[in-house]
């Protein structure tokens, strides 16, 4: 089977493949179109008056459009998914331990997904949610395993259609609680920190956005890459915080969906929940699918059906029980993006072998102890905590390459033995 039908998921994106800015914009913004930032826009919408509340998201995004642009630049120049490039950093072997976390983490979420869309429809128009979980999840491997073409029509198609229906219902909320200026009148009953309101923002995405450059490594150049990644981010997370916050401040509800179900807007609901879903979780079972291939050496398309399958039969337990330990699992992404950074610009300085030329040490000790540095300092540290990992396994990673200790390398791997 081609490298081309696999979408290179054991190779670099050759120029031949690559795609101009309005394509890389679409898919990025479908996949910041996550309802787990509606969630927490509505806990920062409950903490912060509506200034405050657009004050702390345009730093928060600032701040994950840098981290996300970094990587999205280093997709883009070298062509690379995420789990080949950490090759670069972690090691052969290392990698495979890095892509496990990352793609077990996105199955996790795949599942979570398709129940977040089966059990509000359930319980607005009565359809079975066996029904529900069974077809969802099937349509949405379908598209995730004709890969990024497939998301790149779905994103054209969504995109729009979520900011109409989407738009539309914010705004009749806003005339509902008296018009723009009563918005920004409104004041919550418990004030909140703009430290931990920042910490929500990040939090938020950060670990999905430590997975950019599986969709920027398709970018004509790492100024369509950068430039795409930055606009999405911050049209796309911001609007999706906002609808949240709204929708919290005038009815309680963060899920837009949910607003809409309450103004009787249930076939808008409907299309504008699954829409949203669907973005979110094809993006999630396509990057697994690369880091499961990534592990195995077998096929993408191959690994996308199987952790389909998988998330959707166990949609509705890892709701009731995952989500929680996906939490804690997503302590340990970002490190992992810091450590992808560190490397290429400030150890490598941008200088990366050619993929099927260069060889690849068993485990690079220096950029697994970073990692778990940086996991205890996001777990530990008081501050912005997603910040802490990002920040202490970037410099110790850097320190550590810098220290005789770990000059010694192991054996060196060719990736192709």
């Amino acid at each position: 089977m081609s490298e081309l039908s696999q979408d290179f998921a054991h190779s670099p994106v050759p120029e031949s493949s690559r795609k101009g800015f309005w394509p890389i914009l679409v898919v990025m913004v479908g996949f910041t179109f996550f309802s787990a930032s509606m969630w927490s826009g509505g806990a920062l919408g409950q903490g912060l008056n509506f200034s405050q509340f657009l004050i702390a998201v345009m730093i928060g995004n600032l701040l994950l459009g840098l981290y996300t642009a970094g990587l999205a630049y280093i997709g883009s120049k070298t062509g690379l998914s995420t789990h080949l490039l950490t090759q670069y950093a972690f090691g052969r072997y290392g990698a495979k331990l890095t892509s496990l976390v990352l793609s077990f983490t996105q199955v996790g979420w795949f599942g979570v997904g398709v129940a977040m869309f089966a059990l509000p429809v359930n319980k607005a128009t009565g359809i079975d949610v066996n029904t529900l979980v069974l077809v969802s999840g099937a349509l949405m491997t379908l598209t995730a395993f004709f890969g990024f073409k497939a998301l790149t029509i779905l994103s054209f198609v969504a995109v729009p259609a979520i900011l109409v229906l989407g738009g539309y219902s914010i705004s009749d909320a806003v005339t509902e609680v008296g018009g723009l200026s009563a918005l920004f009148g409104l004041e919550p009953k418990e004030s909140m920190g703009y430290a931990a309101a920042i910490s929500i923002c990040v939090g938020s995405f950060i670990s999905g956005g430590t997975l950019t450059a599986d969709f920027t490594r398709f970018a004509k150049s790492p100024k369509v890459a950068v430039s795409a990644t930055l606009i999405a981010f911050f049209l796309g997370n911001t609007l999706m915080f906002t609808f949240g916050a709204i929708g919290s401040m005038v009815y309680g509800q963060a899920d837009i969906s949910e607003v809409m179900f309450i103004q009787g807007l249930i076939l808008p609901a409907v299309i504008c929940l699954g829409l949203n879903i669907w973005t979110t979780n094809d993006n999630a079972l396509y990057v697994s699918g690369l880091g499961f291939a990534s592990i195995t050496g077998m096929s993408k398309n191959l690994m996308v059906v199987i952790n389909g399958t998988l998330g959707t039969l166990f949609a509705i337990w890892l709701n009731n029980n995952f989500v929680g330990w996906l939490s804690l699992l997503n302590t340990a992404l970002p490190p992992i993006g810091a450590i992808l950074l560190a490397d290429y610009l400030f150890v490598k300085r941008g200088q990366y072998r050619e993929y099927v030329q260069n060889s690849f040490i068993g485990v690079n000790t220096s950029a697994m102890i970073s990692w778990l540095l940086g996991v205890l300092a996001a777990s530990y540290l008081p501050g912005i905590a997603p910040l802490n990992g990002v920040l202490v396994a970037s410099v110790c990673h850097v320190f550590f390459e810098k220290t005789a200790l770990f000059q010694q390398k192991q054996t060196e791997v060719n990736h192709a033995s």
